[in-house]
């Protein structure tokens, strides 16, 4: 049995003061969750998330990690400072990295084997276009990231990362796949890593849904067998909002 997990995606939003607000009243909120509960906050937030969270089972996550140890890569974060400031989670490939700032299959694949060989759970994410979708390449394209992001690494270590499809037409749109469409295309994706690395490790692997779930939709999704968790955006950034996506099952 895979132990679900929702990890809030917080993006540029949040002053540490904000953040810490907001973990306060997530922690006796999501207290007893049957998931994993992960944030993925700005990084000038890591130390006020952690205090905040003391104690509780809100684990931090970074949005993004460079795939050298150290040297001349202005503005950038490697495993090791992410992992010093108590992170144990990082987003990897996310959609937005991707359309603003340049990111490609091949540096998703380097960041992921950093962050495995690190001691940090990476959340790729992989995700068509709209049309994309619209013109039948999603299944194609969802596999070769995967496959891309994925090369060099172990079944055992693929067994332990988790994966987040995130349709790039769903996300900050209001718009979100229906529930058959998301558990369609999950099970595409587990189809491929079982192909690749053997059924034992594609049954392992956890893969959430990340395009716009929220309150609303959560119990749909969540019903569905290959849906692991969800990658949560503007749902993650209010407590009561992010507290009944975590607690949907109670």
């Amino acid at each position: 049995m895979r132990k679900p997990i929702i990890a809030g995606n917080w993006k540029m939003n949040k002053t540490p003061e904000e953040a810490a607000e907001l973990v306060k009243a997530l922690v006796p909120a999501v207290k007893g969750a049957d998931c994993d509960v992960v944030v993925c906050v700005p990084a000038v937030c890591f130390a006020a998330v952690m205090e905040a969270a003391k104690g509780s089972n809100i684990r931090l996550g970074a949005q993004n990690v460079h795939f050298a140890k150290s040297g001349a890569y202005t503005g950038e974060l490697s495993v090791d400072m992410l992992t010093a400031c108590g992170v144990e989670y990082v987003v990897i490939g996310h959609s937005e990295r991707r359309q603003y700032f340049g990111e490609t299959d091949a540096t998703v694949n380097l960041r992921v084997k950093a962050a495995v060989a690190g001691g940090l759970t990476p959340i790729v994410c992989v995700g068509e276009k709209k049309e994309e979708r619209e013109n039948g390449y999603t299944d194609a394209i969802v596999e070769y990231q995967t496959r891309m992001a994925l090369t060099g690494l172990t079944g055992e270590q693929i067994s332990a990362l988790v994966i987040a499809y995130e349709p790039v037409w769903a996300i900050g749109t209001g718009l979100t796949a229906t529930d058959e469409q998301a558990n369609e295309t999950i099970s595409v994706i587990r189809k491929a890593i079982a192909r690749q690395y053997g059924q034992h490790v594609a049954d392992a692997v956890r893969i959430q849904y990340g395009g716009s779930m929220n309150p609303g939709n959560v119990k749909g999704l969540m019903a569905q067998p290959e849906i692991d968790g969800g990658l949560i955006g503007g749902a993650s950034l209010k407590a009561p909002d992010f507290t009944a996506v975590v607690m949907y099952n109670k």
